[in-house]
């Protein structure tokens, strides 16, 4: 009797993993046709679409170093972390939460007048930090120095704990670019799509590089610093859409995707800028990171 060796391939094991991975891929490509369908059907959802696909390229490009150095300090990181904190700072008060008061007042909601723009941006600000809040206690995720949070990951693997807490970074800054297109004149709008990207450069270095650090391959490690940035498109047709339909949900949106990335900013990135004892270079990044984005959009908006 022939018996087969303990270690050698199951011809039906095979051809089933290969017949489950052919129906995954072609799902993923019916939906990815939809997705792509659905943000050509108006200039904003495309507009919106071509400033995430930029972000999500600006954090690929920022991988890149790694393959040919790992060598970046911790005082640098703990920089150009300051410094993506202090763009999304200064994204979250001129491109969302001033342009939300105004469409507020412009919307007429609640009489329009100054404590009705408040209490609606406001509101809507505490909803996106508060969404953003409870993902982050039920999704499991790891970061890379505070270790792990969110629900047991049970048989999860850490390079999925890795790529949740990642998600639960961009996606924010994903809406924001979707809701400024939505929401503002195509200058502003363009403005906070630039900004965002350029402290994506810094943002996928830094991932790549703690990943890196976490043993990961260096292939390993540029590869999921540049998926992370898929998410940023993703997230910004989800916001031009959802928006775009009504003018009574612009300054909803607005005020949400502001809300979701000064979560991130408190919640993530300044704590993890401020563990290893480089507050002041941390500080100063964020400092030069708002006055740049202040300049983007008061130049182009």
């Amino acid at each position: 009797m022939n018996e087969q060796p303990a270690n050698s391939p199951n011809p039906a094991h095979s051809l089933r993993r290969w017949f489950g991975t052919a129906i995954v891929l072609g799902g993923a490509a019916v939906m990815a046709a939809q997705f792509l369908a659905f943000a050509r059907s108006s200039d904003v959802t495309w507009n919106a679409l071509v400033g995430g696909c930029v972000a999500a390229l600006a954090t690929a490009l920022g991988t890149l170093p790694v393959l040919f150095s790992q060598r970046l300090s911790e005082r640098m990181q703990d920089t150009l972390l300051g410094f993506g904190a202090g763009v999304m700072l200064a994204a979250s008060a001129f491109s969302l939460i001033i342009p939300g008061l105004n469409a507020t007042r412009n919307a007429g909601l609640f009489g329009g007048g100054g404590w009705a723009a408040g209490a609606v941006i406001g509101t809507a600000l505490l909803l996106g930090a508060g969404t953003l809040m409870l993902i982050d206690q039920l999704l499991p995720h790891e970061h890379f120095i505070k270790g792990r949070e969110g629900q047991s990951p049970g048989k999860l693997r850490r390079t999925w704990l890795f790529v949740f807490a990642i998600i639960l970074h961009n996606l924010p800054e994903g809406l924001a670019i979707g809701v400024g297109y939505a929401g503002n004149d195509p200058l502003r709008a363009y403005a906070l799509a630039t900004g965002i990207s350029i402290q994506d450069i810094p943002e996928g270095l830094v991932i790549a590089v703690a990943l890196l650090a976490a043993n990961y391959s260096r292939w390993l490690a540029v590869g999921i610093g540049m998926a992370s940035g898929l998410v940023e498109p993703l997230g910004a047709v989800l916001g031009a859409g959802i928006v775009s339909h009504s003018a009574l949900l612009l300054p909803w949106g607005l005020g949400f995707a502001a809300g979701a990335m000064l979560f991130v900013i408190s919640h993530e990135i300044i704590p993890e800028s401020h563990r290893k004892g480089h507050e002041k270079f941390a500080t100063a990044g964020l400092l030069v990171g708002f006055v740049l984005m202040m300049l983007l959009d008061t130049a182009l908006g």
